[in-house]
């Protein structure tokens, strides 16, 4: 059995900055560390692993497979180490230098990210949050597994019963068109809706989705004739041509202000779709993680309200 007594523990931080952060330099800055340190401490760590852990590149750092390997049970590790300390001490917003990333796939994640900046700046002015807008996240699933990502406000939660969610408003769906558009003078129906080409997200998952309301707009079969990856993307085509767009009915306020597009109120209606905080259960005893849930579902619901 390997004797830890041997083994500095304090390298396991720095091995896991890196490779969250992809990068000595900035492994260095999020431990207050120099550069020349960590660097120290990667060529001890690569010692005691016998593995070069890490591979430049042109940008950053990429992990090899023993890396993925040890961090996939380093982060765990840490993680509830973490939260054993975070249980015997206060934790207070306004002191606190807590750092946090958050997932939102949403089309409007970037505006609960202004409002969850604003709400921090009064109350928590030192907790630092980093966001990930994504409309197609990059093993989302994984990272809330693996601590990586803290949260996340998404329509399509992620499976298993390692995850908590909750949710902080319900969306819908709506067809949208340019003013001039010949659908508008048109009566649709469910037997009908066939004849309309329409621009949409390109989808995240295959087969039938998962989210009822979703499922049910598969099943009217509406002509996708157009996939995009950014939901901008869909407002702009929509507007420059005769698709229609599917749009979330929180964004229908945009999509008529700033891109001129119409309701089409003969398409038939689709039922409400749950937008979810996510986070994962083995954090829940953690109370700065509380707080941040606390804050991001407060920010995401204010900004329902504006809108």
């Amino acid at each position: 059995m390997l004797n830890l007594r041997g083994i500095d523990l304090n390298l396991l931080p720095v091995f896991e900055a890196v490779y969250d952060t992809r990068s000595l330099s900035r492994a260095a800055e999020r431990l207050a560390m120099t550069q020349p340190a960590v660097s120290h401490a990667m060529n001890r760590l690569r010692s005691l692993f016998r593995d070069e852990l890490f591979v430049r590149q042109s940008r950053g750092v990429l992990p090899t497979h023993t890396a993925d390997a040890v961090y996939a049970r380093l982060r765990g590790a840490l993680g509830s180490i973490r939260e054993a300390v975070a249980e015997t001490r206060a934790f207070d917003p306004a002191t606190s230098q807590r750092q946090f990333t958050v997932a939102m796939p949403h089309p409007l994640g970037p505006i609960v990210a202004v409002r969850l900046r604003e709400r921090l700046a009064r109350v928590a002015p030192r907790v630092k949050v980093e966001f990930s807008t994504r409309s197609r996240p990059i093993e989302l699933e994984r990272g809330l597994r693996e601590g990586r990502v803290d949260a996340a406000i998404d329509w399509l939660p992620p499976g298993g019963s390692v995850f908590r969610e909750a949710v902080v408003f319900n969306d819908g769906v709506v067809a949208m068109a340019r003013e001039r558009h010949p659908v508008r003078r048109q009566r649709l129906s469910a037997r009908s809706i066939h004849a309309v080409e329409f621009v949409s997200l390109r989808p995240r998952v295959q087969g039938e989705h998962p989210v009822p309301a979703l499922r049910a707009w598969q099943r009217l079969g509406a002509r996708v004739v157009l996939e995009v990856s950014e939901f901008v993307e869909v407002l702009m085509v929509a507007s420059q041509s005769d698709l229609v767009a599917l749009v979330p009915l929180s964004m229908q306020r945009v999509a008529r202000g700033t891109f001129g597009l119409r309701l089409l109120y003969s398409i038939p209606k689709a039922a409400p779709i749950p937008i979810k905080l996510i986070w994962h259960a083995g954090r829940e005893r953690d109370p700065a993680h509380a707080f941040l849930c606390d804050q991001l579902a407060r920010a995401a619901q204010e900004v329902i309200r504006r809108i």
